[in-house]
């Protein structure tokens, strides 16, 4: 066996990677446990790197790691069962072929499924040592946040125009690295905190050198326990981790705040000010989720890519029925270039932007926060894609009825308005649609709401309406084209 021969393994979420390694490390094999690669319908995977090219497995049990292992072990390239081959895998990861593994580009994502994630390298030579060139490359460019962990809306401001608010307002400033998303569609921040956190801290740590910040604290899901002792890992007591509770509003930026604070009721905060002028305690917040700062980090490494108004690139997490994957496309590429992820996937409708996100029947929108946001998509990173069974009416009434239980119950819009857009839906089965009416409420609760919550809550119900008017007609009549509701 050559040093360069290497099995490196995918580690991360619930996938049982763990156990693979450790059977792999078993048979004898110099073993490399990686984070994950974005493909987590194909992982466990198991790269096997023997004189200079790299066979790929999919879906690897513990019991297939020792044969695999075995091979690796004596200089064979286990090519049989094998979901690829590609030349390379010493020093960079292969030009794979398959399209999960090659769908989109790989800036935010060269580390994810390849690199050890307790590599501290990207912080020992990282940006954060200059930061003066990290904020040129920032304000230059003019990007914008990505994530609701950190307001991604068309409204929010500029990165940069953050870092001026927290270190111009009075106090000592903090920054957050808020990585609490908890809808299982939207899978960005948390692969990257466990396939690639040195480069998420190397940016929270240049934010916080911009900022003139003293402390960093990265809040995450309490059941995140890989994502935190990664962090540790490369960060040791450079950064606090703080434990989320498992809410889904609490990634809104200020009911992040609310909840590391302890507050008994999660409630959105009104504004202004903002986090930037007075977030956690009271103290200037620059917060921004992990998508957000590795798009920092990429920026200053690798340039500008995308859309001018919006550049770099969006990490999109596309899924249907079990399928699942998480790609990288430039903000000028088209939302369906992130579905070659699973193949060539055929469905009726698609919604982008999470739970709260909008209904399309077209992904060829380009992948910037103003390109979605005129079409009433969601910015958040998430595409569902339904099939032709798949109601898109039922749909928006189970996304209103989230909104009605979830919504903290701080601003009468979202609170009454979420109520009464589910009891509207609800009528429908009882043969009463007024589409105008419907209308008007969902734009009430939109425009007036306190947060981003509320502001997103009205979107599946709009959308909806406005793409399968007839749909909703018909189900006031007492029928569902798509068969799903009885």
């Amino acid at each position: 066996m050559s040093s360069e021969d290497t099995l490196r393994v995918t580690v991360g979420g619930a996938t049982g990677g763990a156990a693979v390694a450790s059977a792999a490390r078993a048979a004898g094999a110099t073993v490399r446990e990686v984070g994950p690669a974005g493909a987590a319908a194909l992982e466990p995977l198991a790269f096997a790197t023997v004189g200079g090219r790299t066979a790929v497995h999919a879906r690897v049990a513990p019991a297939d790691a020792e044969p695999l292992a075995a091979a690796v072990a004596e200089g064979r390239l286990p090519t049989d069962g094998a979901l690829e081959v590609a030349d390379g895998g010493h020093e960079a990861r292969p030009a794979f072929s398959h399209p999960t593994l090659s769908t989109g580009e790989r800036r935010v994502l060269a580390r994810a499924g390849w690199a050890d994630p307790a590599d501290a390298a990207p912080l020992t030579d990282g940006v954060h040592t200059d930061s003066d060139a990290v904020e040129a490359a920032v304000r230059e460019a003019g990007l914008r946040p990505r994530g609701r962990g950190d307001g991604a809306t068309v409204d929010a401001d500029a990165v940069h125009e953050t870092w001026d608010l927290a270190r111009e307002a009075s106090g000592d400033p903090v920054v957050v690295v808020n990585a609490a998303e908890s809808d299982s569609r939207i899978t960005g921040d948390r692969l990257l905190l466990e396939a690639d956190p040195a480069t998420v801290i190397d940016g929270a740590l240049a934010v916080a050198r911009i900022v003139g910040a003293t402390e960093t604290v990265v809040l995450l899901p309490a059941d995140a326990d890989l994502a935190a002792a990664r962090i540790e890992a490369v960060a040791g007591d450079r950064v606090e981790v703080v434990a989320a509770p498992d809410d889904f509003r609490v990634a809104e930026p200020t009911m992040a705040l609310e909840s590391m604070e302890g507050a008994d009721r999660i409630e959105a905060r009104r504004r202004p000010p903002g986090p930037a002028e007075y977030g956690l305690f009271g103290r200037p917040t620059a917060i921004h989720t992990p998508r957000t700062l590795a798009q920092v980090v990429a920026l200053v490494r690798e340039g500008t890519v995308g859309a001018r108004a919006d550049p770099g690139t969006r990490l999109v997490t596309v899924s249907m029925d079990h399928e699942r994957a998480t790609v990288e496309i430039p903000t000028d590429a088209p939302l369906r270039e992130a579905t070659g992820a699973l193949g060539t996937p055929e469905f009726r409708f698609a919604t982008v932007g999470g739970r709260f996100g909008g209904l399309t029947r077209s992904l060829d929108t380009p992948a910037n926060a103003d390109a979605m946001a005129a079409a009433r998509l969601g910015t958040e990173g998430a595409i569902a894609l339904h099939g032709e069974d798949d109601c898109a009416v039922a749909l928006a009434g189970r996304r209103a009825k989230l909104a009605r239980e979830e919504n903290c119950g701080r601003c009468v819009p979202c609170r009454e308005g979420s109520k009464q857009l589910h009891g509207m839906l609800r009528d429908l089965y009882d043969g009463r649609f007024d589409e105008g009416r419907l209308t008007e409420l969902g734009r009430t609760v939109r425009d007036t709401s306190l947060c981003s919550f509320g502001v997103a809550a009205a979107r599946p119900v709009l959308t909806a309406v406005e793409e399968f008017g007839p749909e909703f007609r018909a189900h006031a009549e007492g029928r569902c084209p798509a068969g799903e509701c009885p």
